[in-house]
């Protein structure tokens, strides 16, 4: 008798399963639209595919980035038959670099793609149009950008040291010598990094480069072993040369590398400053948020006998402001670092009717004694996950007037919901365009109770 097989069978339960597309992989397609993203999108062999770079109605070859599922990600390598829309990208490295993604589009049509996303999220989600839509809130489209991040990586099999910005969809590092997007005063500066890093003893030893523009100009170098004096008289010139601080992090928190220096910005209309240190979250466009805290008071309508209260406060860059308007202000920020931070700028600059809390804003605030005797308006700045638990309580405080400034308009349209079952209407909202050339997309909202 034969031997009997008893391994196991398996049996497709799905039918065929498609096969995989590589990374690679070059297809031609034709844009079907724009996704809110700003990304192509084409549905092709039982695939969506989301193309960087495309517009629609364009042909295009595209070159596979990954792939899951039925979702294929990629970029524009060429394009055949162009959109009257596309214009020159004004950057050699868009489409490569992972920093800006919609250079090909003119910025008009950038806000209107901004538009029509925060409008898509509001009406989906919360089923509410306001009833008046501001005007964009933008200023140049390029120069803008007073901070970045520049990636260092040592390429041990080559022995070269990578310096720029990091890929589409990778950890690649792009080289760039002229970053439209960045503030003149660091130009200069980010054209001749490579050539100094590349001076330094221990290149493997390197993290990353941050920049920094304001009342001061900043270098700060992320370090994993300690830096030779050979080194720092490399770094130290470069940073002279520049008329530029030089920070150091290697273990603990970054430091000047000279005792008493600091990193500040100006809020011109009001005459103020506010300190901050790296890795503090400091708005990267200062033309369009000084115009962001302008409107944000303006929709707010501040009275002079009025208790304001400013969530998600950060170093005080809406909270300072406000308290030259009313009578006092409450600040409240989940970090204690930062509320001390604020409390320091609000005293630098003479400021005595601002009080700072550290909380929990992922909970409700109602039970806070600060928030017991109630407040005639708030004014709430909270990050990408919005502010949801905070919104479910806040008309137990008694506000009539409630500004929302979002960095995400789908967290915007849930915790609309909310606010609009606790009473109030949504009055007014528009874009904020703090991130040019990118697709991300700023707003703000003036609720008001019924």
């Amino acid at each position: 008798m034969a031997k009997q097989e008893r391994g196991l069978r398996f049996q497709p339960t799905g039918g065929n399963r498609a096969p995989q597309i590589p990374v690679g992989k070059k297809q031609r397609l034709t844009i079907e639209r724009l996704a809110n993203d700003g990304r192509g999108i084409v549905f092709f062999e039982g695939r969506t595919w989301f193309v960087v770079g495309a517009l629609a109605g364009e042909e295009v070859e595209a070159r596979v980035l990954g792939a899951h599922g039925k979702v294929v990600e990629a970029r524009t390598e060429r394009v055949f038959k162009a959109s009257e829309l596309r214009r020159p990208a004004p950057c050699a490295q868009a489409g490569r670099c992972g920093g800006c993604s919609l250079q090909h589009l003119p910025h008009d049509e950038q806000l209107a793609l901004k538009q029509r996303m925060l409008a898509e999220q509001l009406s989906r989600v919360a089923g509410v149009e306001p009833q008046e839509w501001a005007a964009p809130l933008s200023g140049p489209e390029f120069g803008y950008r007073r901070r970045a991040r520049v990636a260092v990586r040592y390429d041990v099999k080559a022995k070269r040291l990578d310096v720029g910005f990091r890929a589409v969809a990778s950890q690649d590092i792009v080289a760039i010598d002229d970053c439209p997007v960045l503030v003149q005063a660091l130009q200069p500066i980010m054209q001749r990094l490579p050539n100094m890093l590349r001076r330094l003893s221990k290149p493997q030893a390197l993290g990353h480069v941050e920049l920094f523009s304001g009342s001061s100009i900043a270098v700060l170098l992320r370090h994993m072993a300690p830096l030779s004096d050979a080194d720092l008289v490399v770094l130290q010139e470069f940073c002279a040369f520049h008329h530029a601080q030089l920070w150091l992090h290697g273990e603990g928190e970054p430091q000047p590398f000279e005792t008493g220096q600091a990193l500040g910005y100006h809020l011109e209309q009001w005459g103020l400053e506010l300190a901050y240190r790296p890795g503090d979250f400091v708005q990267v466009n200062a033309g369009v948020n000084e115009a962001m805290v302008a409107q944000a008071l303006d929709w707010l309508a501040p009275q002079p006998d009025e208790r304001v209260l400013d969530l998600f406060c950060g170093l005080g860059n809406f909270a300072l402001p406000l308290a030259g308007k009313v009578r006092e202000v409450v600040a409240v920020e989940g970090v204690q670092t930062m509320v001390d931070r604020a409390a320091a700028n609000a005293v630098s600059n003479n400021l005595h009717n601002v009080q700072f809390f550290q909380a929990d804003l992922s909970q409700p605030l109602a039970d806070a004694e600060w928030a017991k005797a109630g407040f005639s308006a708030v004014l709430l700045d909270p990050p990408r996950d919005g502010a949801l638990e905070v919104v479910r309580k806040l008309a137990t405080l008694g506000a009539d007037r409630l500004v929302y400034v979002s960095c995400n308009p789908a967290t915007l349209a849930r915790d609309t919901v909310e606010l609009v079952k606790q009473g109030y209407r949504l009055k007014r909202a528009g874009i904020l365009d703090m991130f040019p050339q990118t697709a991300h997309v700023e707003a703000m909202a003036l609720f008001e109770a019924s």
